[in-house]
């Protein structure tokens, strides 16, 4: 396939950046996105100009790092898949694909298609952990009997890879479902309820610290999250802020 790209261009943070067009030939429909980002890199260094920075590290949809905004969409025009994961022949030969970073103040451009999305893992270390007791007096995970039905909640709630998928198609920039996904991983299990309180207030108010928007209810978070994040999720952890209130 032959393609044309129209590619969000910044050499750094403060600068200003623009829209730039290049050609790809020969590009297979079994290459991958990232790999045909590859061919065009290799192109542009072989002419001695600067390759487009992108994020990328497991390639297999796990890490959340390959974030990027293509014709429109985070991560693509396919559902329940990261940019890697993302292949060629869902285009078609002589197709114009505009490919930008995450949108969000949150989520500033460090260069050309990466952002720093440190905002989450400040959100993370504000609570979502849990403490262990080393003393000694540890009790055996597998002596803390939990339903199947929480721990499947739990386990997809935990799927979540915080790619920021969630904040680059809401219109608000809201970053509910991420923190959501954290909080209930914790919430559905005997091993969370101990900071529960402590947990939510201390992230959602993290949440709002980093200038993440409110949740829109439109549910494009759930509909572009590469890992089903339900918004059952969002709803646990107002259930859960509310309580945590009360009991504050």
């Amino acid at each position: 396939m032959d393609l044309i790209l129209k590619i969000w261009r910044q050499k750094g943070s403060n600068d200003k950046g623009q829209m730039v067009e290049y050609n790809v030939t020969d590009i297979s429909e079994h290459m991958s996105f990232l790999e045909m980002m590859d061919v065009l890199n290799e192109q542009l260094v072989a002419k001695d100009e600067e390759p487009v920075a992108f994020d990328h590290d497991c390639r297999e949809g796990i890490c959340g790092m390959c974030s990027m905004y293509i014709n429109g969409e985070a991560h693509g025009p396919d559902r329940g898949i990261t940019t890697c994961q993302l292949h060629m022949r869902t285009f078609n030969d002589g197709d114009t694909i505009t490919i930008e970073p995450f949108r969000a103040n949150a989520f500033p451009v460090i260069k050309d298609l990466v952002v720093d999305r440190m905002a989450f893992e400040r959100i993370q270390q504000a609570g979502g952990f849990i403490s262990v007791n080393t003393s000694g007096n540890t009790q055996d995970a597998n002596a803390i009997p939990i339903s199947k039905h929480a721990a499947d909640e739990a386990m997809d709630a935990a799927t979540c890879i915080g790619c920021g998928a969630c904040v680059a198609s809401c219109k608000n920039s809201s970053a509910m479902l991420f923190v959501s996904a954290k909080v209930s991983q914790y919430a559905l299990l005997p091993q969370g309820q101990v900071e529960a309180t402590d947990r939510v207030l201390n992230m959602v108010k993290q949440m709002d610290e980093e200038s993440f928007g409110n949740c829109t209810n439109t549910g494009a978070c759930e509909v572009e999250c590469p890992k089903g994040i339900s918004l059952e999720n969002i709803a646990r952890m107002n259930r859960e802020y509310l309580v945590a209130s009360l009991k504050g």
